[in-house]
């Protein structure tokens, strides 16, 4: 059971821009990084935390902010999660050595971890199934999709004109507004179920375990994978993951209930997210390095070539939410990855030393529209055999799967990408470079056929709506405000 929001257009408008933050953050560092580093003092080895430190604390901690949404409410929890990026922005860009910096987009880690499952629950249960969700979906899809692009556009305006603290201090108002304008826009969640607990062993274990898992991924490709530090992360976070289930099964209100995960859809949403971030994901990186370290381009320019793209991905959400309404998600979820994987093949044809921009539109326009659709599809989808009460759970263990994909995935193909750079300068490493990354853009391309063989195992939605309704409905997640 759902209920609607009681201004749907503003909350769907506010929801959206909230996921645009989210996307926005993830990306918008990249193109400054350069200035960071040699403003604040940062070493070659330690200017990469200034990009590990959100990805680590985001990944971490999304299954104790989908829990959170579950207990206190989606509108509490998203206020939290504005307010920490609100507070950690500011801090940032008022830092003036690395440890401060670094400590602070960790916070705002912390702070994506507690807005993303919040965000997607109230997409997810605030509007009717069919067209409103559908629609919703696709706003909220577009936001996501189009935002990390965005950042890199972004970034690189407010570098070049206003130096690299720019990209910190844009947040503070961004979110500070969201924050505000969600307590007369998202609706209140009524009293969580007698007898629900917060699972602090499960908590404890899971948010460290998965934790010390996006640590060593994320470390690995830098310091090497036989380094005692990432070689003692990965075994300990395994350890912690191998209790965590050991906990759930035997805790009487889990933190992750792991009969959701053997669910038909969640279990093919958690490996569809996983796979889609591991290829699609990564594909963001190498077109960077493909435009400044092949062809030279500045800041600026790196993220003016990236508006074709994100018109391209706007146009794939919207076209998937219309779709999606039309005929069975299922089927325009996996057409929306098949059409992705020949876009990603085009545009790895096109990737050498001597193509100009031009020649690679139309593989970049394909790609777009594919991941566009998919992107918009794919949570709604995992989701949406879940009940009401355990959405943010849900949202969370697939949200956790997205970012642990993306950094095996980015891990895997930058090994693919450099593996034949080693000792060569000038023209003779540009060429390398654009041949490992046209091999690692084929990989990914596989890798996005085999997820659509998988999203194919999701439920199609005249078999779920045929399905009959258990009487013992659970309570509403939100409720209208009074």
């Amino acid at each position: 059971m759902t209920t609607t929001f009681r201004r749907p257009g503003p909350a769907l408008a506010l929801l959206a821009f909230a996921q645009l933050i989210i996307s926005i953050d993830y990306n918008i560092v990249y193109v400054a990084l350069p200035e960071i580093g040699s403003r604040l003092g940062f070493s070659a080895q330690t200017l990469q935390w200034v990009i590990s430190a959100y990805a680590v604390a985001f990944g971490g901690f999304l299954l104790l902010g989908g829990r959170a949404v579950d207990l206190f409410g989606p509108r509490r929890v998203f206020v939290l999660g504005l307010a920490l990026y609100a507070v950690s922005s500011l801090a940032g860009g008022l830092a003036t050595e690395p440890l401060p910096l670094v400590a602070m987009r960790a916070v705002q880690g912390l702070g994506g971890a507690l807005l993303f499952p919040a965000t997607l629950t109230l997409v997810s249960t605030g509007f009717a199934e069919g067209r409103a969700r559908n629609r919703a979906f696709a706003v909220w899809g577009t936001a996501g999709g189009s935002g990390m692009i965005l950042g890199s556009l972004l970034g690189g305006v407010l570098t070049d004109a206003f130096g690299w603290a720019a990209v910190f201090f844009v947040n503070v108002p961004l979110a500070g507004a969201a924050a505000l304008l969600a307590l007369p826009l998202v609706p209140r969640r009524a009293a969580p179920g007698a007898g629900r607990r917060f699972d602090l062993a499960g908590a404890l274990t899971a948010t460290t375990g998965t934790t010390l898992m996006v640590f060593a991924l994320v470390q690995g490709p830098e310091s090497g994978w036989g380094a005692p530090a990432v070689a003692g992360a990965g075994v300990l976070g395994l350890a912690l993951l191998a209790a965590f289930a050991v906990i759930e099964t035997r805790s009487a209100d889990p933190l992750l209930p792991l009969r959701l995960l053997r669910g038909r859809d969640l279990g093919t949403g958690v490996l569809v997210t996983f796979l889609f971030m591991g290829t699609f994901g990564t594909l963001l990186y190498f077109l960077t390095v493909y435009f400044q370290a092949v062809h030279g381009y500045d800041a600026l320019r790196t993220g003016l070539a990236f508006l074709v793209p994100m018109a391209a991905i706007v146009t794939g959400s919207q076209l998937a939410g219309r779709l999606a309404t039309a005929r069975d998600p299922r089927t325009v979820m996996v057409a929306s990855l098949v059409v992705g994987a020949l876009g990603t093949v085009l545009l790895g044809a096109t990737l050498t030393t001597g193509a100009s921009y031009w020649t690679l539109l139309p593989g970049l326009v394909v790609l777009g529209v594919g991941q566009g659709a998919g992107y918009t599809l794919m949570f709604g989808a995992a989701t949406a055999g879940t009940p009401a009460h355990q959405q943010g759970v849900a949202s969370g263990a697939a949200s956790t799967a997205q970012q642990v994909g993306g950094a095996v995935g980015l891990a895997a193909l930058v090994a693919v990408a450099n593996g034949g750079t080693d000792g060569l300068t000038g023209s003779a490493l540009r060429a390398a470079t654009a041949d490992g990354l046209r091999t690692a853009v084929f990989v990914a391309a596989a890798g996005i056929a085999v997820t659509a063989l998988v999203a194919l195992g999701f439920t199609p939605a005249r078999k779920r709506n045929a399905e009959p309704v258990p009487l013992d409905q659970p309570e509403p997640l939100v409720e209208p405000l009074r």
